[in-house]
């Protein structure tokens, strides 16, 4: 049985992110955030014609900034919000745990699933209804069943977004209906989703055209089409989620992958979002490169310790996203935060390597010391 719930709402896609410090670090939502890391511009001018009020183009590989336009400026975010609700929905829950609909969850209004009270559905399609059909009503009932209420799971979506470099933004509800404390940024917008994109199903879910959701009572189905058009109208598009009110105007949050390289463009009051979110995604894909500048467990310099030099390495990969025209303006500054002729233990923080795009500064690494490290110096790189 086929059950077609109809509604004239909007329905949202969106992508996400994070910068290179927080990608891999481990979900935090009760504890004291850590204090952000502003992401610069790397590139300030860009495509022209962008009609949004806002903008950024992220790399999601490497959290770099590619393009800001107004990218700190607090807005409403309209339904973009739901990519939030979506990750905690997925981080702190289980896909296959079943939700009843409560008599509140099914009484929220404009764009929903017209959910009626005492269904019961698992929390993966709550999740898929919220992501591709906008359903605003779903993003409440989501709420209630990992946090009890939507007003103790708003705190955690704060918590989160503070987790993950999200500083100014502040959320009051789950679905982006319009509050004045509602708001957040181009740049926060792009930190989201750049983290949602992590989460194989949070990735899976925003790129699906059309889909199917099953409730468990009544036994019935219910179709969702996608309203970003961008899955349609260009090739590489593969994610995120619309939002549409008076006040946030029309927005997106898009994400495509050309020749295993993703993009993140978010687009916030644009009057030709699909547009702008196109021009700035292919804008990325030919004017701007990824480089690795150094390989994981490299040799970068040597420490003169009191009885002999010491071979200093990172942990991680250096990978940096810029102007095709401006890699040869790339640069490394090794600083020692210890002082030289001092005795030095294996695996010891001996100072850091910073990248710098000219006068800009990009990243900062921790410089660590070994006894035995394999490789050749940075300098070689930039022959």
């Amino acid at each position: 049985m086929i059950r077609q719930k109809w509604t004239c709402a909007w329905c949202y896609v969106f992508l996400c992110i994070v910068s290179i410090s927080t990608l891999s670090a481990p979900s935090v939502y009760g504890a004291q955030p850590k204090e952000p890391v502003a992401q610069p511009v790397v590139i300030a001018d860009g495509p022209t014609g962008i009609s949004a009020a806002a903008a950024v183009l992220m790399d999601v590989t490497t959290g770099d900034i590619l393009f800001g336009k107004q990218a700190d400026t607090q807005r409403p975010p309209a339904s973009t919000t739901k990519i939030m609700t979506a990750i905690l929905g997925l981080e702190l829950g289980s896909p296959d745990e079943v939700v009843t609909v409560s008599k509140k969850a099914a009484a929220v209004g404009e764009a929903t699933l017209h959910l009626d009270p005492g269904e019961r559905i698992t929390l993966y399609e709550l999740i898929t209804g919220a992501l591709v059909r906008s359903g605003n009503d779903a993003c409440v009932a989501i709420a209630e069943h990992i946090s009890g209420s939507e007003e103790q799971f708003v705190k955690l979506m704060n918590k989160k977004a503070m987790a993950l470099g999200a500083q100014n933004t502040n959320f009051v509800n789950t679905n982006g209906l319009p509050r004045k404390e509602h708001y957040t940024t181009a740049r926060d917008l792009a930190l989201m989703a750049r983290h949602g994109l992590q989460i194989p199903q949070f990735s899976s879910i925003t790129r699906q055209k059309e889909t199917e959701i099953h409730f468990l009572e009544p036994d019935v189905f219910m179709d969702l089409r996608n309203t970003n058009k961008l899955l349609w109208n260009y090739p590489y598009a593969n994610g995120v989620k619309t939002g549409t009110t008076t006040a946030a105007g029309k927005c997106l949050v898009a994400s495509a992958t050309k020749d295993e390289r993703q993009l993140l463009a978010v687009v916030l009051n644009a009057p030709d979002r699909f547009g702008d979110a196109k021009k700035l995604l292919e804008w990325g894909f030919e004017k701007t490169e990824t480089i690795r500048l150094v390989e994981a467990g490299q040799a970068i310099a040597e420490f003169p310790s009191a009885k002999k030099s010491v071979q200093v390495f990172i942990d991680n990969p250096i990978d940096v996203s810029i102007s095709k025209v401006k890699r040869q303006s790339l640069q490394t500054r090794v600083v020692w935060e210890k002082t030289a002729n001092t005795p030095v233990r294996a695996g010891e923080r001996l100072g850091h390597l910073e990248v710098w795009l000219g006068e800009q500064k990009l990243n900062s690494v921790p410089l660590i010391s070994e006894k035995e490290v394999a490789g050749g110096l940075l300098d070689t790189l930039f022959k």
